[in-house]
């Protein structure tokens, strides 16, 4: 593996993968007389995108019209499937 002009290096996808480290991941470096290691942060890149995500899941509900802001997920989803009878018993 060649490091590049900036100093970038690529870590093999089976390394990243068995690591749990994934774009936007943070990493340390150490150094260990010679060797180098790179340790995956526990920076909460899952609770990130879960963030985000909860962030989204809110704004489109504050967008939804009155009566679908009280509809669960399940309701929701029966509704965009065109089972409105299960929106209209109010199934949770």
């Amino acid at each position: 593996m060649l490091v590049t002009e900036k100093g970038q290096v690529t870590i093999p996808k089976h390394i990243r993968v068995a690591a749990g480290v994934a774009p936007g991941s943070g990493v340390a470096f150490s150094l260990a007389g010679s060797n180098i290691a790179i340790t995956p942060l526990a920076t909460g890149v899952k609770g990130n995108r879960r963030a985000k995500l909860r962030a989204a899941a809110a704004k489109v509900r504050s967008s939804l019209s009155p009566e679908f802001r009280q509809l669960g997920a399940q309701e929701i989803m029966d509704f965009l499937r065109g089972d409105n009878a299960a929106v209209k018993r109010g199934r949770r």
